[in-house]
């Protein structure tokens, strides 16, 4: 018997056989593949998957359903981490992977940047969203949908949107359309950044009051002045940047930083030992 769909895992499963089919048909998995899922479910994806792989990690918080697909599968070709996504460190998992799966739309964001923390560790990943999160995830420049979710993935991955998936196709159906995405990772054609953590403080000091200019929103970072001589208008507003632009303020900012540091350790009287 199938259990009834539980509201505090926003879970809506995906039951359509034809959509089924294309996103497996997206991920286009093979036999040696080191596939790991998220949120298997009932295992609409799963048992397709293992028809075309030897072995298939899934990760999944509810335990009745965790169960279920260990009594339906040997453990030596689904391997079931029962556990919240956000919690796994997918670098214990091995090199290569293949991320996969139908996102609960509440938490999808934090998931997105949980995996992003794992690139180098990553070939690609696919994975079933909100349609209205896809488009934030592939938005362009000067577009009413890019923002820091766009700047801080694509700095990282390829983002392509792939096809739309109604919302017939699940049981329950959702409020809202879906999509699948693709993410690779950019690799050697990744824009270089000094240091990741100040680049995500930039961003999103950038784009947490829309309105601001660079001016204003960036002004605790970057003066006007700074902003101009990397040839960026600090009269425009966030939404305007590219990833490219968004790095190199990020980059000014960390060889200014490093340069007071520098000048003040230069300043310091020297330490006579005791």
């Amino acid at each position: 018997m199938h259990q009834r769909p539980r509201k505090r895992f926003s879970q809506n499963f995906l039951v359509d056989r034809h959509y089924i089919e294309r996103i497996v048909d997206a991920i286009a998995p093979s036999a040696r593949d080191n596939i790991v899922e998220i949120g298997p479910g009932r295992g609409a994806l799963t048992r397709p998957l293992l028809a075309r792989t030897d072995f298939l990690r899934a990760i999944e918080i509810d335990r009745d359903l965790a169960a279920a697909l260990r009594h339906e599968f040997a453990a030596d070709r689904l391997e079931v981490i029962v556990a919240d996504a956000l919690t796994v460190d997918l670098a214990s998992l091995g090199d290569r992977l293949r991320v996969v799966g139908n996102l609960p739309y509440h938490v999808s964001s934090p998931l997105l940047f949980h995996c992003a923390q794992f690139v180098d560790r990553i070939s690609d990943m696919h994975f079933m969203l909100q349609a209205e999160v896809v488009d934030r995830m592939a938005a362009s420049p000067d577009s009413g949908d890019y923002g820091r979710l766009s700047v801080t993935l694509q700095s990282l991955f390829r983002v392509e949107k792939l096809f739309r998936v109604p919302a017939g196709a699940f049981n329950p159906a959702p409020q809202v359309e879906s999509a699948i995405v693709r993410l690779v990772p950019l690799g050697a054609a990744r824009t270089a950044i000094a240091d990741r953590s100040l680049f995500e403080a930039v961003v999103q000091a950038g784009f947490g009051q829309r309105r601001k200019t660079l001016r204003n929103a960036l002004q605790r970072m970057i003066g006007a002045d700074a902003l101009a001589a990397i040839g960026i208008d600090p009269g425009a507003r966030a939404e305007t940047l590219s990833v490219a632009q968004f790095a190199a303020i990020a980059n000014a900012v960390s060889a200014a930083q490093f340069a007071a540091g520098h000048s003040l350790s230069q300043r310091l009287p020297d330490q006579v030992p005791p």
